[in-house]
């Protein structure tokens, strides 16, 4: 598991497996946030929602503060349409490419699914970061609140979204120096929710020469 989280959402994960196991319930926002050392809740709801985005964890994230539930992890890999790049910025086209990819069976929601490659910056306080491969599980629908890649007038994005009053829906970046996206209920089409994320680490060798 250590090589699919890092230390930190791991800390996280370890924890509540351990609270479930010895109290038969998940524990409070709260009691994570102590146990951990966390400054904030916020903090706390930070690292649940990459462990969902991971397939460790689900919640229906509605306020329900015990609402959660650890998932079994699935072994083995699976191969998944691969469609191109998302953006996690200003939205841009997907391109769809004949390609598959090997993912974790554990990362994969129910139904379809698909992976996107990202391409911008918007997305970093949720942890999605430029050239991460999003798992998403194809729904035409999704929860306020929810990351979901999104169609706005036929161009392909990542933001979180949120309904709002008179049919129009807002598409929130999670990333202070940009600004939402609102549209009419109409403009958008929901091509699904992400529940995974794959990411490589590559060490680049210093090539220069120190003095």
């Amino acid at each position: 598991m250590s090589m699919l989280l890092t230390p930190a959402q791991e800390r996280v994960y370890r924890f509540v497996r351990e609270y479930m196991d010895n109290h038969g319930r998940a524990p409070s926002y709260e009691e994570i946030r102590k146990s951990l050392g966390f400054q904030s809740l916020n903090g706390v709801a930070k690292h649940l929602r990459q462990l969902e985005q991971r397939g460790f964890l689900q919640s229906p994230w509605n306020n329900r503060k015990r609402a959660l539930e650890l998932l079994p992890l699935r072994s083995g890999s699976v191969s998944i349409p691969f469609l191109g790049v998302v953006a996690a910025g200003i939205p841009i086209e997907a391109v769809e490419v004949p390609e598959s990819i090997e993912v974790p069976e554990s990362f994969l929601g129910n139904g379809d699914n698909f992976a996107l490659r990202v391409r911008g910056d918007s997305m970093v306080d949720e942890g999605i970061r430029e050239g991460d491969i999003l798992i998403i599980a194809k729904k035409p629908h999704a929860e306020n609140g929810q990351t979901v890649i999104a169609l706005v007038r036929g161009e392909a994005t990542v933001k979180k979204l949120y309904r709002l009053e008179d049919q129009e829906i807002e598409l929130r970046p999670a990333n202070s120096q940009m600004v939402p996206i609102r549209v009419r209920a109409e403009e958008l089409e929901i091509l699904g929710t992400v529940v995974g994320l794959l990411r490589h680490y590559r060490q680049n060798p210093f090539r220069g020469k120190t003095s």
